[in-house]
């Protein structure tokens, strides 16, 4: 139960890395000896230092003997930063224990095997599917290329997000709209189509008191530019990191005047109906080093990255009002014709949020 205790306290820690860590892992670090915590530590903003690192420096000389409760396998590689492996070795922690495997192929397994032969003893499996969740982004990316996606939807109770005049502020109430802004701070990136930038004019920040610099990177898909320069994503660019997502071939001056302020430019394929081809959007977005993309746009870029298969967690902001038939749903038609064929997700969570309520899913 102790083991389990510390295991739940180290996922805690790495949760505060989720948003801000990209393209490393968040990682979680305790370090309890005698049964009391002696340094704890998390993956920093950037990556690093990991998390051992930070917990091994502020227990300072309590770590020999210790055990170490590491939410991830840790490193044994060089990169920017010296393996962690060495860095427990060196601190003379007596035992590690991990709840999975890094499938980083220049870890897998070896950082286990590294500090065995150390002489330290390695437990492994503890709370390994809280583990898994924690860090399903960086797991999903370097297993299928792509980051994991996250659908936020805010809607009535009949699954409105508007009314049949394209009325929508305010569905859900201030409380929900501040989770959603702490959602953003939880994801490396947040995407919006180009019908929302020229309905909403949106700015995409966070802008909960002390998290104004966990905004994430603003992506918008503009298949054809049409985006006006005078949208704030665009004005704004130097300040936020702004990429658009195009087609290939686009008008040159305008891409040229979106490049000119700040805009980053990713193109994409297209698919035979003349749209960006999603699944090579999303892959693109993984070599980049995103692990996590909040999708926030209307009905019509819900419905295509649900069409994809794309969507891994669904967020949904459950208001308690009624719009009815005749408002705008928060799915537009995806062509589904068979009910086998239906996208199914598993509740993860229920949270009441002021008079809203969230529920969290995953895909099943």
């Amino acid at each position: 139960m102790d083991d389990l205790r510390h295991m739940q306290a180290a996922l805690a820690l790495a949760r505060r890395g989720l948003g801000s860590v990209w393209p490393n892992p968040a990682v979680g670090c305790v370090l309890v000896k005698d049964g009391r915590a002696v340094g704890r530590g998390w993956t920093q903003p950037g990556g690093r230092p990991h998390g051992e690192t930070e917990a091994l420096e502020r227990a300072g000389a309590a770590a020999r003997g210790a055990t170490a409760y590491v939410s991830l396998e840790p490193c044994c590689h060089w990169g920017r930063t010296p393996p962690c492996t060495d860095a427990l070795i060196a601190a003379g922690v007596a035992r590690v224990v991990m709840p999975i495997e890094d499938p980083d192929p220049r870890v897998s397994g070896q950082g286990i095997a590294r500090l065995r032969q150390a002489g330290i003893a390695v437990e492994t499996g503890l709370a390994a599917e809280a583990a898994a969740e924690v860090n399903a982004g960086f797991l999903l990316r370097l297993r299928q290329g792509r980051p994991l996606v996250t659908l936020k939807l805010a809607g009535t109770l009949d699954g409105q997000i508007a009314t049949s005049t394209g009325e929508s502020r305010w569905i859900t109430g201030e409380l929900a709209r501040e989770r959603a802004h702490l959602l953003r701070a939880s994801h490396d990136a947040v995407m919006i189509g180009s019908n929302t930038v020229i309905t909403d004019d949106p700015q995409l920040t966070c802008r909960l008191p002390g998290l104004d610099h966990r905004s994430p990177v603003r992506i918008v898909l503009d298949s054809r530019l049409a985006v006006p320069l005078t949208a704030r994503v665009v004005a704004e660019a130097r300040q936020v990191p702004t990429w658009f997502i195009t087609l290939r071939h686009g008008d040159a001056a305008r891409r040229q005047v979106l490049l000119d302020c700040g805009v980053e430019l990713i193109e994409a394929p297209a698919t035979p109906a003349h749209m960006v081809d999603m699944e090579a959007a999303f892959q693109e977005l993984g070599r980049r080093g995103l692990t996590r993309v909040l999708v926030e746009g209307g009905s019509t870029l819900a419905a295509v990255v649900l069409r994809a298969g794309l969507v891994d967690r669904l967020a949904w902001f459950h208001a308690p009002a009624l719009i009815g038939g005749d408002g705008i749903p928060a799915v537009a038609g995806f062509g589904l014709e068979h009910l086998a064929a239906a996208p199914r997700f598993e509740r993860l969570s229920l949270e009441t949020v002021g008079e809203d309520v969230l529920a969290m899913f995953r895909r099943r």
